[in-house]
Order: C-alpha cells, then sequence, then structure tokens
C-alpha cells in the first residue's frame, strides 16, 4: 500500500464502532451521553453539555432502554426534591464494557495503521 500513497501526504486510519439490533444502540455519542448523565445526574443536563436537545437525549435513552435487556438510565420525576436522572448498574457496566470495546478498536486501527502504511 505504501506505493500507492503520495510520499508527501500523511495518511492515517480511522473508523468508527457502533452497536446496532435493528436500530443503533450503542456508539460514542451514546457513550459520551450515558457518561455525562452519570456524571451530571440529569438528562437535561447532559444534553445541554453536549449541544443536544432535550428531546434527542430523550429519545436515544429511550431507545437504549427498551434495546437493552435491562434499563441503563432510571428516572425520577419532580416533586418536593426536584427529579433526577440515574444509570444503573447494567448502565454502569456498559460504559465500561462500550470504553473497553472502543479502546481494542482504536489499538485495531492503529496497528493496521502501522502495516499498510
Amino acid at each position: 500500500m505504501k506505493d500507492l500513497l503520495r510520499a508527501d501526504l500523511t495518511f492515517r486510519l480511522n473508523g468508527r464502532l457502533w452497536m446496532e439490533t435493528d436500530d443503533r444502540f450503542m456508539g460514542i455519542g451514546r457513550l459520551e451521553l450515558l457518561t455525562q448523565i452519570h456524571s451530571l445526574g440529569s438528562i437535561s443536563k447532559a444534553a445541554q453539555a453536549m449541544g443536544m436537545s432535550y428531546k434527542r437525549a430523550w429519545e436515544l435513552v429511550s431507545s437504549m432502554n427498551a434495546q437493552a435487556r435491562s434499563p441503563l438510565v432510571l428516572t425520577q420525576t419532580g416533586g418536593k426534591h426536584g427529579g433526577g436522572t440515574e444509570l444503573t448498574p447494567q448502565g454502569q457496566q456498559m460504559i465500561q464494557e462500550f470504553q473497553a470495546l472502543q479502546e481494542r478498536f482504536q489499538a485495531f486501527l492503529r496497528a493496521e495503521e502501522a502495516r499498510l502504511l
């Protein structure tokens, strides 16, 4: 492959990883949303931190919860002490598992880049 690429340009491999059912289940954006919800305790605050509408964030959470074996995110409606959102143990595990999968994917891309270039 080296002889096919111009010597004066720098090339690198790039890719994105996601898990799918009939619909997208998990990817970098959804991972970030789960991480933000976990740290901020709110879908609204997580959406705001990501520059995303609350409606879109809620749709993503709803989609993930519907596709998962058990919910990844639990919500509590407002009241005297306000509402809140928290990740379930399964949601926390999903963050850890997908981050590890993403790291292995990036390592694969680096190895292939070294082999090809």
